[in-house]
């Protein structure tokens, strides 16, 4: 069972600024720690391994909050300025808790085209939420984040949206509304390529570069037809991009400072 957490926040309170659970770091225990170790042990630089602490951070909680950052400063022996200005530079770091699930719809030019803002717009209807919200207990089952998605690099399968970072390619809204609707049963379809589907803290934890179950996580379809197609054509009619000539002069490396 997941566990789950009393969290506090204001009126003022805004996307940067980090929610408070239960007040201090206890909730990172020794089996959390020594996770932080591993990773740190990675880098031969101890701030260096601040990006996968942050997963890690949310694989625990969730989300980024003040206790994640004040463990991470702890372990890295950075300030909370400095581990604050990362973890809201980039959106995969969540301020708020998350559902069980986070589904991201791209609503860039090529998706949006082919229907990924009427996709956006059905599932927040049916979820009565919007962006960055979620529906139901942020942690149990069934409750689902929102997001829309600037690009999520995968054009020549629009529209797509990911689930926990999982790829659903070519989806109509139907198919969508679908998709969120087995979730919120509690079920986890099988993404269109990749491993099979996670929630969102075991992805967090995987992106923090634990996998428990590496068998299952190299599994599935690595790659879609059309992304490939290129390649294959080439092969097929015998192309061949010029091989880089051996006298090429290449600029000189910057001196180490």
């Amino acid at each position: 069972m997941t566990e789950q957490f009393e969290f506090t926040t204001n009126k003022e309170q805004t996307d940067h600024e980090a929610v408070s659970i239960n007040g201090d770091t206890s909730v990172f225990g020794e089996d959390v720690r020594a996770d932080a170790k591993q990773i740190i042990a990675r880098y031969p630089e101890s701030r260096s391994a601040l990006l996968p602490m942050l997963h890690l951070v949310q694989s625990v909680q969730g989300c980024v909050s003040a206790e994640g950052i004040q463990f991470c400063a702890e372990q890295l022996a950075l300030s909370t300025a400095e581990v604050s200005a990362v973890a809201t530079f980039y959106t995969m770091y969540k301020r708020r808790p998350c559902g069980q699930h986070l589904v991201s719809v791209c609503t860039n030019t090529m998706c949006a085209a082919l229907g990924g803002d009427e996709i956006y717009r059905k599932v927040g209807e049916h979820l009565g939420v919007g962006h960055d919200e979620t529906a139901g207990t942020p942690g149990e089952e069934g409750s689902i984040t929102l997001e829309h998605a600037e690009c999520l690099a995968a054009c020549d399968l629009a529209p797509v949206l990911q689930v926990n970072y999982e790829y659903y390619d070519n989806q109509t809204p139907e198919q969508a509304l679908e998709l969120v609707k087995a979730l919120q049963r509690g079920e986890k379809p099988a993404p269109t390529r990749g491993p099979a589907l996670s929630d969102f803290r075991g992805a967090e934890r995987q992106l923090a570069g634990f996998f428990d179950d590496l068998e299952s996580t190299v599994a599935g379809t690595s790659a879609a037809v059309e992304t490939v197609r290129g390649a294959q054509l080439a092969n097929e009619r015998g192309w061949t991009a010029p091989s880089m000539p051996d006298d090429v002069e290449m600029p000189p490396l910057p001196e180490k400072k």
